[in-house]
């Protein structure tokens, strides 16, 4: 069966979100909407639906002309065994001591690795992205230096697959959160499979918010892998929550976000330590001061 698409941008969250809730009593009925902020810097969202039929097209212009949005662009997806299609896409992922894998690779792992099984249909964060690679580096890297984390926290968690790594190279137990709860069940299934049990807890939270965070605050290294915006927003909070002298490795920056970023975080008590570039992504090591 094949799947619709229908995407178009317009500048502003409410408009934007009134248009999403339009898209939603449209007939046919999409089967999911969506509205996100383009991480661009010019305030442009995108809105985008999914149908499991052809969508009315003359009805969607309308709705764009209303909104002031851009013609919608609609795409027609064809079935796809996406899982078969990750595992023969995906290769192993070699980040520093880390070896990040699918099951399906499993006979690949080095000796010499330290190995983070992520499975093709737990994909987002598997290690490929230009944002994990360059956070796996980065905790790689202070680990050479003779940094032992022994109070860190994976913000915006995803996979756990952050979370996971410091576990595996540290005694003490990792804490990871993530606001949205099918990734904190996608988490806790990658912690099981990864014998990491005990080891790594998962919970759900905005950023600090939550009392098993706020219980284990001051952290030693905080890792957020996320989005410029929500970076931005959380830099008061890091500040209160990392200890004298403890790290944070951030990304999900782009690389000319990144000076933004850089003069928050200066101004609420970091110093960069490290700035790394892989493709388009930027990853900061920062410490507080």
């Amino acid at each position: 069966m094949s799947t619709f698409t229908a995407f178009t941008t317009l500048p502003g969250k409410d408009a934007s979100d009134r248009l999403g809730a339009a898209l939603e009593r449209m007939l046919p009925e999409p089967v999911g909407v969506g509205v996100f902020e383009i991480e661009d810097g010019k305030g442009q969202w995108e809105v985008g639906a999914y149908f499991t039929e052809r969508p009315d097209e003359a009805s969607l212009a309308l709705l764009a002309m209303a909104f002031e949005a851009q013609p919608f662009v609609v795409s027609e997806i064809p079935q796809t065994d996406w899982v078969t299609k990750v595992k023969r896409e995906l290769t192993p992922v070699r980040a520093g001591r880390f070896f990040v894998y699918g099951g399906h690779d499993a006979g690949r792992v080095p000796a010499d690795s330290v190995d983070l099984l992520i499975e093709a249909s737990m994909a987002f964060g598997t290690g490929h992205h230009g944002t994990t690679q360059g956070c796996l580096l980065a905790l790689d890297q202070l680990a050479n230096d003779g940094f032992i984390g022994l109070n860190v926290v994976d913000i915006g968690c995803g996979t756990a697959v952050l979370a996971m790594a410091a576990a595996r190279i540290w005694p003490n137990k990792v804490l990871a959160s993530d606001i949205d709860q099918v990734a904190v069940e996608v988490a806790k299934a990658n912690v099981a499979a990864n014998h990491l049990a005990g080891q790594v807890d998962c919970v759900e939270a905005a950023g600090f918010d939550h009392p098993v965070l706020r219980d284990k605050s001051p952290f030693d290294l905080v890792f957020a892998n996320i989005l410029k915006g929500p970076l931005i927003g959380l830099a008061p909070d890091m500040s209160d929550s990392v200890s004298k002298g403890g790290y944070v490795i951030l990304s999900g920056i782009l690389d000319e976000q990144a000076e933004e970023v850089i003069d928050v975080y200066l101004r609420n008590g970091f110093n960069v330590v490290e700035r790394r570039m892989i493709v388009e992504w930027t990853t900061l090591v920062l410490k507080k001061t």
